[in-house]
């Protein structure tokens, strides 16, 4: 409970005296947005951070407020687990009542918060629980904050991505996504193939974990030191704070796929494809099959190019910029094809002038990871900034296994960073030209960008859909602050340029 009064300095927007279970009390709202009264001692409620919204109930009014599980109000933040509470305050006359509504209203909404919510619910992701999390979870805070929330639940693959081409933005101040990290993935894409990509980049995204990964989210969460909880998410949305978050383009040919996440080839993509066939066993998955790939390790031929970031400008020879990266046409891109008439083309920068340092595999993993957490329980890259203009690219080459068992043990802190065969670098373009397995030549691997396949080589796993790409050369390049997420504002206060 805050036992402090009202601060020193700061002119009240109203004082008054109202009924308070049966006892009039002085209620004051401050200039800085608290509500100060006396009850159990002295009481705060922050209207920025804990409120959610009022409502009018006769002579009364009732705010609708979220807070910790713990008996009292704090007003210097939530860390632990929140609950919705009211508190109820009886005016002693209409025109006070009046006063206290119009003062309410005009606060908020001078906090610019969102009043139009489109929401995507994904019932197929992760345990197949974003509907429920959605009703139980999600939408009573939304009722709470009285805003106006139209849902749509995906039916298939990029059905998100298809409603985010053609949809009319002007009816929404944002978008949530009720899922794991592959419909936050479909969305962007989606924009970035409109006509007026430019102006629908910039509508705000939320995130609401109910998925396998839910590394965005979890990243945004955790750099405000919030658990990742849909709670947290959703308030998040609901208090408006935006920022911006880099997009990679990813080019083969004419074929461009836009990620916010990841890429990787070698042992991270192949666990994360291939372990699809053990779905029934639940996130416990990843781990039964890491240990599969690591006792039967897979190395890569390969190489890479990349540009690095300054003061990363050691590892690799010097090497120039070979040109447009091609690649074979085929049915699957046709429609890529056309969709390219419009929409954004990538980055306009000038690769050819860059300076350019290559590594030849063979390699364990490749991996290019654009915010620190890869899902909730991996910290890929701990020094990952959201809009710093670079992707953090890991590599590894051969190694023990049990180095490598130690190293993947170590994802869950980050601390996998500091083993001496890890390479870690930031990129600002990045060149992959992927090869077969060494061990076995006649076959090659599989390309994973956010969680989706989008080039496969000479290699059978479950599911048989034809990728974006093909097992060819392909070309990363950042965007800075591209996109716009919604964010807890505690992680705002953190340097990411």
């Amino acid at each position: 409970m805050d036992q402090g009064g009202q601060p020193q300095n700061v002119s009240p927007i109203l004082t008054d005296r109202v009924l308070v279970n049966g006892t009039v009390i002085p209620l004051t709202f401050t200039g800085d947005g608290k509500l100060l009264w006396t009850g159990k001692g002295e009481r705060c409620l922050s209207v920025e951070k804990e409120v959610l919204g009022f409502a009018l109930e006769g002579s009364k009014i009732r705010v609708k407020a979220f807070v910790e599980k713990r008996d009292g109000i704090c007003c210097s933040g939530n860390r632990g687990d929140l609950v919705r509470q009211s508190f109820v305050f009886e005016p002693l006359s209409e025109d006070s009542l009046r006063l206290w509504s119009q003062k309410l209203r005009d606060y908020l909404d001078s906090l610019g918060r969102p009043k139009r919510l489109l929401i995507f619910v994904n019932p197929f992701g992760g345990k197949k629980s974003a509907t429920k999390i959605l009703s139980q979870d999600v939408k009573p805070y939304l009722e709470d904050a009285d805003i106006q929330i139209t849902v749509i639940e995906t039916k298939h693959q990029l059905h998100a991505k298809e409603v985010a081409k053609t949809l009319d933005l002007s009816k929404y101040d944002g978008i949530v996504c009720v899922s794991g990290d592959g419909i936050l993935v479909e969305v962007v894409n989606g924009l970035l193939e409109r006509e007026d990509w430019s102006g629908a980049v910039k509508m705000p995204i939320g995130m609401v974990p109910a998925g396998t990964g839910n590394g965005m989210v979890k990243s945004l969460l955790d750099s405000a030191g919030e658990p990742c909880t849909a709670s947290n998410a959703i308030l998040a949305v609901i208090r408006g704070h935006k920022r911006p978050v880099d997009v990679a383009t990813i080019l083969q040919g004419e074929t461009r796929f836009f990620s916010v996440l990841m890429l990787s080839w070698g042992l991270i993509a192949d666990i994360d494809i291939e372990s699809e066939k053990y779905r029934w066993m639940g996130s416990a998955r990843i781990d039964f099959y890491a240990l599969q790939r690591i006792l039967h390790l897979r190395h890569y031929n390969g190489r890479v190019a990349f540009v690095p970031a300054p003061g990363f400008e050691d590892y690799g020879e010097p090497t120039s910029y070979h040109g447009e990266v091609t690649s074979e046409k085929n049915p699957t891109q046709e429609e890529s094809l056309k969709i390219r008439r419009h929409g954004y083309l990538g980055s306009d920068v000038k690769l050819e002038s860059m300076h350019w340092r290559t590594v030849r595999g063979p390699f364990v993993l490749i991996w290019l990871q654009n915010v620190p957490w890869g899902s909730e329980d991996f910290m890929a890259a701990p020094n990952a900034k959201f809009s710093d203009g670079y992707f953090d690219l890991i590599v590894v080459k051969d190694l023990p296994k049990l180095a490598l068992l130690s190293l993947m043990s170590k994802m869950n802190d980050g601390s996998h960073i500091k083993s001496p065969y890890v390479v870690y670098l930031k990129v600002k373009a990045f060149v992959l030209e992927p090869g077969p397995r060494v061990e076995d030549p006649m076959k090659e691997g599989i390309i994973d960008s956010d969680g989706e396949v989008i080039a496969r080589g000479n290699v059978i796993y479950k599911g048989d859909e034809k990728a974006l790409m093909a097992y060819n050369k392909l070309q990363v390049t950042v965007d800075q602050g591209l996109a716009t997420v919604f964010a807890p504002a505690e992680g705002l206060d953190v340097d990411y340029k």
